[in-house]
């Protein structure tokens, strides 16, 4: 009789060690970034460090970035929303129509955030109702959201907002912090919480990975996809609200090429754009990444010109690292 000796395989799991994936993430890396420019900023410009230009800084991107928490989970989903600049630009208009007619504070961030849902409502049900490629249909919606707005104020303005709505815009919670970074940072942890502790958030991912097979283990696909065109949506509406209240005024030409910023600071944080992975941390600290950037270069009277080629550039990098990563990986192999 023979003994056999079993060998006990270990097979790798990122979960064994926690802190090491952590170091080695993404996530980790775009903090690394974060430093390295808050420190050049610091040496750019003798003003960076005031806290008040600190807080001017946070004004470069929580509109956006309000709107990216929401979009993150649509592109984790499979699907992408293009439309959202163009609903911020119909919701501020419904805003100043009611305005016309003398409707006060509350009925107006009312009214900018239910025409956000209703355009984000719309666009869902095109594409889960109909079936249409998510892609085609923001477009569409697109120039006909902007469109509509052109047709309302042509190259007028709305103007003469009551005092009381700057807050939303100007206003700040406590010393230099603004009303806006707070709720930019409540609305972090909640689309965090919804998406890494909740079952909606697994569904989230498993519907971007296989949404097939997500439909035969009983998730409900189409539902879950028209609730985050929702959610999109709302937070564009409430996008509307603050960039209004902040401008004082509504022109058709409001958030004009924001759904290129609010991509890439998706793309950015690591959210695969073909859907399945991300996190809300990665968006967090791209929003904070392209704000620090974007302050960085007005404070050295850089061009806006330059600042969208600079977005264009970041976002065809970043599209294209993990693929020349995986290409180099497959040679070596």
């Amino acid at each position: 009789m023979t003994d056999t000796t079993h060998e006990t395989r270990r097979i790798p799991d990122r979960l064994d060690t926690p802190l090491r994936a952590a170091i080695f993430s993404w996530p980790a890396l775009l903090l690394l970034v974060a430093i390295a420019l808050f420190i050049l900023n610091s040496f750019a410009s003798p003003y960076f460090l005031s806290p008040w230009s600190l807080s001017d800084a946070t004004f470069n991107f929580t509109e956006k970035a309000i709107i990216a928490l929401a979009m993150a989970l649509l592109i984790i989903s499979g699907e992408i929303d293009l439309s959202v600049a163009a609903i911020i630009a119909l919701a501020s208009t419904t805003m100043g129509m009611a305005l016309q007619f003398g409707v006060g504070t509350p009925g107006l961030v009312v009214i900018g955030i239910l025409t956000g849902l209703l355009c984000g409502m719309f666009n869902g049900a095109l594409v889960t109702r109909l079936g249409l490629p998510s892609i085609v249909v923001t477009i569409g919606t697109m120039s006909f959201f902007r469109g509509l707005s052109f047709i309302v104020l042509g190259d007028q303005a709305f103007k003469g907002y009551p005092a009381s709505f700057a807050f939303f815009g100007q206003g700040y919670v406590w010393w230099v912090v603004s009303f806006e970074f707070v709720l930019f940072l409540v609305c972090a942890v909640l689309y965090y919480l919804l998406l890494h502790r909740t079952n909606f958030g697994r569904h989230v991912f498993v519907i971007g990975n296989n949404p097939v097979a997500a439909r035969f283990s009983g998730v409900r696909v189409e539902r879950v996809k028209f609730i985050l065109f929702c959610l999109t949506g709302l937070m564009s509406g409430v996008a509307a609200v603050l960039l209004t209240s902040r401008l004082a005024s509504t022109r058709p030409s409001i958030a004009l090429g924001w759904e290129l910023e609010v991509v890439t600071m998706v793309v950015l944080g690591g959210v695969a754009i073909l859907g399945g992975s991300g996190s809300i941390q990665g968006v967090v600290l791209a929003a904070f990444i392209m704000g620090l950037v974007t302050f960085g270069l007005g404070l050295l009277n850089v061009p806006g010109i330059v600042m969208s080629i600079f977005i264009g550039a970041l976002l065809i990098f970043v599209i294209a690292l993990p693929i020349i990563f995986r290409r180099i990986r497959e040679r070596r192999a």
